[in-house]
């Protein structure tokens, strides 16, 4: 019993003395704590299952992610408070403030970056780096980075896979997130882009760059994978540029033609699309799937589907609802182009050109103004809008629309609730008001069932 004790309390000792210290150990999980003078010193010596939490305040020397790796089972995490003031980046002149190289198992956490509005990125995953996986970011705020189109809130320039991009706010931006290179040889794989807030950028919200053959790197996925765009809003109301330089809110570039990931899909869902006043809200080629999505366009067009650096391959558009003073949805294709599955059903679209003849069955179509007659405040501000049906005409439009199960999450509405058999458009026919009035605000996520 002696010797017990004895024991016990030389446990307790070296325990309590790494607490004094600000850590455990390494096989633990260190933990420390950093300030605006030392927190360089400490990335230097995260180890997998570290925790570094930085301090509120000012810092001016960006955030180097670089050859720092965790494990699956332990990443290194980097945060700022959860509440209250903040750890801010402040940019600098020629330096990306968060620069990532050659990482992996990294997550990076409720951070502010200051862009001052030099040119410079927010998040930059090098175009030096080799790679760059499992990267987590999640509750960034990222303001001040409208310097010019081509200044970028996340950008990926390298390839990388296992991404995680949530619950982020990116302000007046030049490009929101850019993930690729313009060649088409820098891949972003298997990524999991939710609950973002994406507002009044010059260019777009968000691209996803298209993909020529993937290079062979370890721990690289290879099979069919997804990237999933989900619950995220999306927002030019303010702000876009125009003319040649006008983009839409979001475009997705094609999957590689042949080989690994030629395959892949995207999955893009539960989004609140919402004004753009000189392009369209949503445009996309290879392989999608685009299902529950709020779209809401007073000056044009709201989706379409087209050739870009490629074409469009498997398709599925459902349960959507669309408000557009242009087209609602477009789908088009080259001329010689293989007879891909394409289906577009079960959507409610109201715009000022209708859709083509091919599309009307199993879609409820109808004029801009017929949108009050489906739909319970379709054009009310902010807040108060309502895009869930109104009323029992609309149920006389569901028979034979199919469900696709195939599909993640395609038996739940927008707001998380189960759809139903025979639903059209984004909302489930028996509600009476949404759970989140679609606003310019962070989506809540979906109540667990």
């Amino acid at each position: 019993m002696i010797k017990s004790s004895h024991i016990l309390f030389f446990h307790f000792l070296l325990a309590f003395a790494s607490v004094i210290t600000g850590s455990t150990s390494a096989s633990a999980g260190a933990s420390y704590t950093a300030n605006p003078d030392n927190y360089l010193a400490r990335l230097k010596i995260l180890e997998p299952g570290a925790y570094l939490r930085l301090l509120p305040g000012e810092y001016k020397n960006g955030l180097p992610i670089q050859y720092l790796h965790g494990i699956a089972q332990a990443p290194i995490t980097i945060s700022g408070p959860e509440r209250g003031p903040r750890a801010v980046f402040v940019a600098r002149p020629g330096h990306n403030t968060i620069s990532i190289i050659n990482s992996s198992y990294v997550a990076i956490r409720n951070l502010d970056l200051d862009g001052r509005h030099l040119p410079v990125d927010g998040v930059k995953c090098e175009g030096h780096a080799n790679w760059a996986h499992h990267i987590t970011l999640d509750g960034l705020r990222v303001l001040g980075h409208g310097n010019n189109q081509q200044t970028v809130g996340i950008s990926t320039k390298c390839p990388a896979w296992g991404w995680i991009i949530r619950n982020n706010v990116i302000e007046g931006a030049g490009t929101g997130l850019y993930l690729g290179n313009s060649d088409g040889h820098a891949p972003f794989i298997a990524g999991l882009i939710e609950h973002n807030l994406v507002v009044n950028t010059l260019g777009y919200n968000l691209q996803i760059k298209h993909q020529q053959s993937r290079p062979l790197l370890p721990e690289m996925p290879d099979g069919r994978n997804a990237t999933i765009i989900r619950h995220n809003v999306f927002s030019k109301a303010n702000g876009g540029s125009s003319q040649k330089m006008a983009r839409p809110n979001v475009l997705v570039g094609h999957w590689p033609l042949t080989g690994s990931g030629a395959d892949d899909r995207y999955l893009v869902y539960g989004n609140f699309f919402y004004q753009n006043p000189h392009e369209s809200l949503f445009q996309g080629e290879g392989n999608i799937a685009l299902y529950n999505n709020l779209f809401v366009n007073h000056f044009g067009d709201a989706i379409r589907i087209q050739p870009h650096n490629d074409t469009a391959r498997i398709i599925s558009v459902f349960y959507n609802t669309v408000i557009a003073s242009g087209s609602g949805i477009t789908l088009s294709r080259r001329e010689h182009d293989p007879a891909y599955p394409q289906l577009v059903t079960a959507n409610m679209v109201f715009d000022r050109s209708r859709m083509r003849d091919t599309f009307l069955k199993g879609n409820l179509v109808g004029e801009l103004n017929e949108a009050s007659d489906f739909l319970s405040r379709p054009f009310a501000p902010l807040g108060e809008m309502n895009l869930a049906p109104a009323g029992g005409n609309v149920r006389e439009h569901t028979e034979g629309n199919v469900h696709f199960d195939i599909y993640p999450d395609s038996d739940l509405d927008f707001d998380g609730d189960l759809h139903g058999r025979g639903g059209i458009g984004a909302y489930a026919l028996d509600k009476v008001r949404p759970r989140w009035a679609p606003m310019l605000e962070i989506k809540p996520a979906p109540l667990a069932r």
